[in-house]
């Protein structure tokens, strides 16, 4: 079973940047697509950015062209680069595999886009 812990969230202003991290541990970490969540107060959480074991992508269209995914199988991480963040951008993070959830959640890592 893989094991995620999160991190990297902040308070930052709009427009501002902010670089998620994501560590996982067990095994076959290489081979599971993963993906980025979010969870705004009161709204479901939501799947913004997944990256398949050999690197493509997918995202939401309300980050396309402003987040980035990327993964180091070697490390076993997960990141998110985030770019001309929004206050509509404020949740809390969390990365679990994708579609399918097959792990726990971790704790996640909360970003606020202050106006």
């Amino acid at each position: 079973q893989v094991q995620l812990v999160e991190s990297g969230g902040g308070l930052v202003q709009a427009g501002g940047s902010l670089r998620l991290s994501c560590a996982a541990s067990g095994s076959f970490f290489s081979i599971k697509t993963m993906g980025w969540y979010r969870q705004a107060p009161g709204k479901q959480r939501d799947m913004v950015a997944a990256i398949f074991s050999g690197g493509s992508t997918n995202y939401a269209d309300s980050v396309k062209g402003r987040f980035t995914i990327s993964r180091d199988n070697a490390e076993k991480k997960v990141y998110l680069q985030m770019n001309s963040l929004k206050p509509e951008d404020t949740a809390v993070y969390y990365c679990n595999t994708w579609p399918r959830i097959s792990t726990p959640w971790g704790q996640g890592t909360q970003v606020t886009v202050s106006s």
